[in-house]
């Protein structure tokens, strides 16, 4: 059965230690320095967003990133307007890092997230000439005063249409805080496609009377694609890798300088993939593969994932054999540890099809054979292993 993603009061309340890496602070410094030698883009990717060992190794590693090797951008997946409020935190101060992340993609709502977000203000305070900046994969997307807005100029200009119009807004807003294809697979959806819904809506804006000279029609538009481009409303958990490659590219030209990028491994990996849950399509670009198109040796794509573990919103068993994280897990090496593919001996042994395990907020454990992303070379895909041997779940914010 698929576990719903917890909404609030999970783990100890705010505020909360921060917790030792899996990794020892020398093995951290040793793998920050082999994998920033000549990176001016760094992918570091997670099999999973809701591990708190693979988030404090990612956490770990950007800190070191930043201090020793000069990175000073961090690319997320979320849109431009919630990177927009993290980067004024983490420059400015402004607000808290709780209520920055208020709005943000869910998985990132987390007592980890925070506090990697203080850590980087704490870092901005000393460097207020060269400060860590924030930027979001994503296109700008509606946000749920848009949403308001829009009822409201129905309010004031057309009451007798206000309750058709909610009818439409008020189920497609659900999606903001818990996705669309999240909300299929906890059998919590609605029913209607959310797109059809603000197709709807949009033709009642578009009738109103008085709509602000298109200023609210515009909103109306931007929640329109906003669902159209959603993974349900493509029918594709594929992300769209060339517009996100294209914001990291030209926020490093712009800038000249070197930028770590935070997202899940089916995106990050350097070469396309093919994702267990839809294996009809065939390989996806990812964005780290349109990355290493663009930049070659320059792009290093970090693979973190792990063997077992519980990650709240379900107990992950061990992999099954012909997965990487089993064939990581090996009697003769340490439980947590890190592997470099780039040397030609390494590229040898473990090149090659491969298939490693990511685990979303729709992750089912009865269908765990499924839950993989596969490329035709683990090589070509990740520069860099670090395997964790058992993870626990991230802490929500309450």
């Amino acid at each position: 059965m698929t576990m719903p993603i917890p909404m609030a009061g999970i783990g100890p309340a705010w505020p909360v230690p921060e917790a030792a890496a899996p990794l020892s602070d020398a093995t951290l410094d040793e793998l920050a320095t082999t994998i920033a030698v000549e990176a001016t883009v760094i992918g570091l990717g997670e099999s999973t967003r809701f591990a708190r060992e693979t988030f404090i190794v990612r956490d770990q590693l950007f800190r070191r990133l930043a201090r020793q090797h000069g990175f000073r951008a961090l690319a997320m997946q979320d849109d431009a307007t919630v990177a927009a409020k993290l980067d004024r935190y983490v420059t400015t101060g402004e607000g808290t890092a709780r209520s920055a992340l208020d709005g943000a993609f869910r998985p990132w709502q987390t007592v980890e997230m925070a506090t990697a977000l203080e850590w980087m203000r704490e870092f901005n305070r000393d460097r207020p000439d060269d400060p860590i900046r924030i930027f979001g994969v994503k296109p700008a997307q509606p946000l749920p005063a848009d949403y308001d807005a829009i009822l409201d100029c129905a309010r004031q200009s057309a009451p007798e249409r206000l309750a058709e119009l909610a009818s439409h807004l008020d189920p497609i807003r659900t999606a903001h805080q818990t996705e669309e294809h999240v909300q299929r697979a906890q059998r919590t959806h609605p029913g209607r496609p959310f797109a059809e819904h603000a197709r709807d809506a949009l033709k009642i804006v578009e009738a109103l009377p008085d709509h602000s000279s298109g200023a609210v029609v515009e909103r109306m538009r931007l929640i329109v694609r906003f669902h159209e481009n959603s993974v349900a409303g493509k029918g594709s958990y594929a992300g769209d890798a060339n517009v996100w490659a294209d914001t990291i590219s030209a926020y490093q030209r712009r800038t000249d300088t070197r930028v770590a990028y935070w997202d899940g491994i089916a995106h990050t990996a350097a070469a396309p993939a093919v994702l267990g849950l839809q294996p009809e399509r065939g390989p996806q670009p990812t964005t780290g593969s349109v990355l290493r198109q663009r930049y070659g040796d320059r792009y290093v794509s970090v693979a973190i994932g792990f063997h077992h573990g519980d990650l709240g919103i379900a107990v992950v068993p061990d992999p099954e054999a012909d997965l990487i994280d089993a064939k990581l897990a090996q009697p003769d090496r340490p439980p947590n540890h890190w592997l470099d593919l780039r040397s030609a001996n390494m590229r040898r042994r473990w090149d090659g099809p491969a298939k490693a395990r990511v685990i979303s907020g729709i992750y089912d454990p009865s269908r765990d054979s499924a839950e993989y992303m596969a490329v035709a070379s683990l090589p070509d895909a990740f520069d860099v292993l670090v395997h964790l041997d058992e993870v626990t779940p991230t802490r929500w914010l309450s």
